[in-house]
This record gives structure tokens, C-alpha cells and sequence, in this order.
């Protein structure tokens, strides 16, 4: 979502055929003495249009309310000024923006490792904590680790992940069913179940081998 103040800066630069994002617009920005056209398309702070008239006439506009001259299409003919509280602006601005990383969720892929012999107790803990990190809004690639003669029981393997499923039915999504990988691990893959919400996030280091 955009600011008023942005969508009316947008909206502006529409109606003179002044192209380009919020972005693009933004970083285009000249504001009182900065602005160098002899005379502007004057837009006031409601969007009212005030008419062309000098720049030193437009200053003192601006002066009047109490307010600046932002020059917000310096592309058209006279460029388009509107009358702003600039400084409110760029802190509505810095506002969002400190907001938008607060709530940012990043969805990454993380691992969680086990044993086929890995004990009742700690399976629960490993299942924790894969439930942990769904909660986070990641992903989980639940890995079983084969060495030696294991690799001939990947049944045993197949239980264990199928377990931790079945556990987290109501937390997960089988995004990839339990498959051999390398030829000696076997894994799965859940993602966090559309109707969870993610929960703030923190660092979650890997989990290790039982």
C-alpha cells in the first residue's frame, strides 16, 4: 500500500504524462530552492490545481501554508509542483519502510537430521523441532541418515519421516513425499500449512544428528 501523499504525487504525474514508479519519482524529487523552472504547474496539498505561474510566485504559495514546494513532474511542460509537508512526507515514509522490514517473513529451507535407530524421546525433540520452524514460515527438509548396513532397512527410514507427517498433520503440508537421496539418506519435505501464521521470526540454528 502507498501513502496518500504518494498516491497523489502518482496520481499528479499520471495526469501530465510523467511514467516511472514511486521509486523512480522519489528519487527525481526537488524541493524549494532546488527547483530551477522559471514558472510551474502549481497542484495544491488536496490535489486542487492552482494553475501555471512563476516560480517565485509558487514560493511564496508554499510560504503562505506554511508548507513546501515539491517539485513532482520535472518532465512536463511547465513542470508539476504540489504544495507538501515534506518532512512529514519523508517521515511517513521512513515509517513504512522500518515496518516493512518488521514484518518482513522470510521463507527459508532448513534442515532437521535423524537416525533410523534415534530413540522415542529424542524423535519427539526433532519433531519439535521441526514444528518450531514451521511456525517461523519455513520450509523443512526432514533428512534420515544411513551409514553402514542401515541403507538395507530404508523401511525404517520411511517410518520415521512418515511419523513426523503424521504428527504434524494439522502444523504441515507434504510437499515432497519421502524419496532416496545419494543413496544413503531419504528425505521429506513439509511446508507450513496455509491456515498457520507464521510466528516473528528468530534464529533457528540447524538442528544436528541424534
Amino acid at each position: 500500500m502507498i501513502s496518500i501523499i504518494e498516491y497523489a504525487i502518482v496520481s499528479t504525474c499520471r495526469i501530465f504524462g510523467f511514467g516511472g514508479g514511486v521509486k523512480d519519482i522519489i528519487k527525481q524529487l526537488r524541493v524549494n530552492e532546488r527547483i530551477r523552472a522559471a514558472e510551474v504547474r502549481l497542484v495544491g496539498e488536496k490535489g486542487e490545481q492552482l494553475g501555471v505561474m512563476p516560480l517565485f510566485e509558487a514560493r511564496e504559495v508554499a510560504r503562505k501554508h506554511n508548507l513546501d514546494l515539491v517539485e513532482v513532474a520535472p518532465t512536463a511542460v511547465p513542470p508539476v509542483c504540489r504544495l507538501l509537508d515534506y518532512g512529514k512526507y519523508r517521515y511517513e515514509q521512513a515509517k513504512k519502510e522500518r515496518e516493512a522490514k518488521k514484518s518482513q517473513k522470510v521463507s527459508l529451507l532448513r534442515q532437521v537430521r535423524l537416525r533410523p535407530k534415534i530413540g522415542a524421546h529424542d524423535l519427539e525433540a526433532k519433531t519439535r523441532a521441526v514444528s518450531k520452524l514451521l511456525d517461523e514460515g519455513n520450509k523443512v527438509r526432514v533428512t534420515v541418515l544411513f551409514r553402514g548396513r542401515e541403507i538395507t532397512h530404508p523401511e525404517i527410514g520411511w517410518r520415521l519421516l512418515q511419523k513426523i507427517a503424521e504428527s504434524l498433520k494439522d502444523a504441515a503440508s507434504i510437499e515432497r513425499q519421502p524419496s532416496m537421496e545419494d543413496g544413503r539418506m531419504m528425505t521429506l519435505i513439509l511446508s507450513p500449512s496455509p491456515t498457520r501464521k507464521p510466528k516473528e521470526k528468530e534464529e533457528v540454528k540447524e538442528a544436528q544428528d541424534a
